[in-house]
């Protein structure tokens, strides 16, 4: 006997209440939520909710309703925008929050599809307990290269976390924020991890300056937004030792002069955006990046940062300076390796003792060699600020199904690479890289694990989008295991360093 339409949805409804689904399905009281294929977009999801008439959750949803028997309703709906926020307010575990101490990872997400691999990598290495993620993190810069807005970062997260069924909390990254602005718009997102980067304020030739060249400096500072002036400075760092878990500081009169010169114009910035937040009553934290200047971060310097920081009531929860050695896209570090072990020890042990806040590491993409390092050095009090390296994981499949769509991609980086380039710290050459056309299908994976290769395809992404995003994604969502897969696979080289050292539950014990 053939069952009615009516008869199936029911038979259905109720299969779906009593058995186990994929990793997807949640329950949230009488509620029940999961997502399925959806027969009008092969390949594409849509939103299933079965709950009680009446229940006040359900009504949050938009979609289409049918009746699925015993007072229940079934609905179907598109993941959109609304049914994300619905989704966020039914499930409070995927709305983000501060993660406070706790070691923490961000995965940059520049095509809004890469989130499963990366809750898929947390599993893989048993980092659900030991480290905090954050799935929505992009930054301005890459926003407005591919085109995203911020809510379509955080919804893409969203529904990224819902499909591969993770539950253990979330953060929420707004990335290299430069303007009160842009500040906003990431609050009215739901954002709760600011990353301020007054770099533009940041006066490199402070640190080779001297004499009257370095007192004029000094004397241009903005000392009203800082409420301080000269004699002040020099009367609270002048003449002491700090003391850092161990390491003792001293300044002279040049070098602190240094220090405030490069970077008391920043602190000004970063009170300022600070403002914007502190005023919206939203729960938030902050992050403060000056890694995107020419000359490293001093020991003195990261003291006088973070010292001047709390005396102007900025809160911060992490600190990225700028590293010795060259943190380039997409390729692991380039420098004197053991400079950079002798100097985390101490920028380490300036962040327990004047924080206690987390070491940042951005452009933390694919740095193998200093993962241990940093992990070891911070006893996990650390952040991994990943980006590009998905995206170009996204490419590898592209490279492995789609040798067409792969060429184009590079062919089109290779001629945008000199524009595209500009606005990052880059060591790549295009004429090292192979011509498209001279490599067989079977040899363009290979391009993946190149480096100058890797940093043409990195920082074009904006272009490539522009020209191929769509067939990208598209033969992502068709080759959806492939891509889940390969992202685990390079995410768990990331995260397994961290997991020895990881501090998940933010506790500040032993610290000091």
């Amino acid at each position: 006997m053939t069952m009615s339409g009516s008869d199936a949805l029911r038979a259905r409804a109720d299969e779906l209440a009593r058995d186990p689904l994929p990793a997807s399905r949640r329950r949230a009281g009488d509620l029940i939520a999961w997502l399925e294929a959806d027969p009008a977009r092969p390949g594409h999801h849509r939103l299933a909710v079965l709950a009680p008439n009446g229940n006040g959750s359900l009504d949050a949803f938009s979609g289409e309703r049918h009746d699925a028997g015993d007072g229940r309703m079934l609905l179907h709906g598109s993941t959109s925008a609304h049914n994300a926020d619905a989704l966020r307010a039914a499930f409070p575990d995927l709305r983000p929050v501060p993660l406070g101490l706790a070691t923490s990872a961000g995965f940059g997400d520049r095509l809004g599809l890469a989130t499963p691999g990366h809750v898929a990598a947390m599993h893989r290495v048993g980092a659900v307990d030991a480290i905090r993620p954050i799935f929505a993190q992009q930054s301005i810069r890459e926003m407005t290269r591919t085109r995203r807005s911020a809510q379509e970062v955080m919804d893409d997260a969203t529904w990224g976390t819902f499909e591969a069924g993770w539950a253990h909390g979330v953060g929420a990254d707004a990335d290299h924020l430069k303007t009160e602005e842009h500040v906003r718009t990431c609050l009215a997102a739901g954002f709760a991890f600011f990353t301020f980067d007054p770099g533009d304020h940041v006066d490199d030739e402070a640190a080779a300056a001297a004499g009257a060249a370095l007192q004029a400096k000094v004397d241009a500072l903005p000392w009203s937004d800082l409420g301080d002036d000269w004699a002040g400075v020099r009367g609270r760092y002048l003449g002491r030792a700090f003391d850092a878990d161990g390491l003792s500081l001293r300044f002279d009169d040049t070098t602190l002069a240094r220090a405030a010169a490069k970077y008391g114009a920043a602190l000004a910035g970063a009170v300022r955006l600070h403002r914007v937040l502190a005023a919206s009553g939203a729960p938030y934290e902050v992050e403060v990046s000056v890694d995107e200047t020419a000359t490293p971060t001093t020991l003195e310097e990261h003291a006088y940062l973070a010292l001047e920081l709390g005396r102007l009531g900025v809160p911060f929860v992490s600190l990225a300076p700028r590293f010795v050695g060259r943190f380039e896209k997409g390729v692991d570090f380039r420098g004197d390796l053991a400079e950079l072990v002798r100097t985390l020890d101490g920028h380490a042990r300036i962040a327990r003792a004047f924080g206690p806040y987390k070491l940042s590491l951005h452009s933390g993409s694919d740095k193998f060699s200093v993962y241990g390092p940093i992990a070891e050095a911070t006893r996990g009090l650390v952040h991994l600020k990943t980006a590009g390296t998905s995206y170009l994981e996204a490419l590898r499949v592209a490279a492995r199904v789609d040798p067409v769509l792969f060429r184009d991609v590079l062919a089109l980086g290779l001629e945008r690479f000199e524009t595209d380039k500009a606005s990052y710290l880059i060591g790549g050459r295009a004429e090292a890289v192979a011509r498209p056309e001279s490599l067989t299908d079977a040899a363009l994976p290979a391009l993946l694990d190149d480096d100058d290769a890797r940093q043409v395809l990195h920082v074009t992404f904006g272009s490539a989008l522009d020209a191929f995003g769509e067939r990208l994604k598209a033969l992502l969502v068709a080759h959806r295991a492939a891509h889940v897969d390969g992202l685990a696979h390079h995410f768990e080289r990331h995260l397994a360093p961290f997991v020895p050292h990881a501090r998940g539950d933010g506790r500040s014990d032993g610290l000091a």
